[in-house]
């Protein structure tokens, strides 16, 4: 057996010691406080995050990309992992959850500006991307390194993500949707860790999000305005 996996094996014997008890209120059933869509980069600490350790607190759904889309007979349509709590165990809050220095938004961006070749099924996930991150790599600004254009497209990302869920009929109302990037990267401050939040409901405007919501003003932060 490989070695990593017999280490995990044994982690889970100290996790499930841990958590023994904690299952009891939501076995039967679950109805989280927030369904949270993460890139799925090893880097991206998913519910330690925002401190969760609790069964049945956080409905987390992961991708590269964090996209909350994905493609049907009927078209391109809300996930329905991300769908599923909203529309079925009563979650009110979805929170998309960029990162500094994404890899497939740095795919997408080095595809759609000169051609890189990946597997079919990382092809795939890049041509989920891509229709949304064209029109801002056409609005970037000129000064620009890689690293910096990367970085303002996953904010771009992140509200494009947003607004796929805010525009979503399949979404029900009175659902909240909140754009965060999580910075371990020293690109929004230098609390690595910290999550900025960068979109309320479609929302993206620093200034206007601040007054509208002052008690997370001081984690209101965006590196574009466009």
């Amino acid at each position: 057996m490989h070695e990593r996996f017999v280490e995990l094996l044994e982690r889970n014997a100290d996790h499930a010691s841990e958590f023994q008890s904690r299952f009891g209120d939501v076995q039967d059933a679950q109805h989280p406080n927030a369904v949270t869509v993460c890139c799925s980069d090893s880097r991206v600490l998913q519910d330690h995050m925002w401190g969760n350790d609790e069964p049945g607190g956080i409905f987390t759904c992961s991708n590269i990309g964090n996209r909350v889309v994905q493609r049907t007979d009927a078209g391109t349509v809300v996930s329905g992992d991300v769908l599923y709590p909203l529309a079925h165990t009563g979650t009110d809050l979805a929170v998309v959850v960029g990162h500094t220095g994404c890899g497939a938004v740095t795919a997408a961006y080095d595809d759609l500006t000169g051609g890189i070749e990946e597997p079919p099924g990382i092809e795939h996930c890049l041509a989920l991307l891509e229709p949304h991150l064209q029109s801002g790599i056409d609005a970037l600004p000129d000064d620009l390194d890689r690293e910096d254009a990367v970085n303002h497209l996953v904010e771009y990302n992140v509200d494009r993500q947003v607004d796929s869920l805010v525009e979503s009929d399949d979404v029900p109302e009175g659902v909240t949707v909140v754009g965060v990037v999580y910075d371990f990267q020293d690109v929004y401050s230098d609390r690595r860790g910290e999550v900025h939040v960068v979109n309320v409901d479609g929302e993206r405007d620093a200034d206007a999000l601040r007054e509208a919501h002052p008690e997370v003003a001081a984690r209101v932060t965006r590196r574009w305005e466009y």
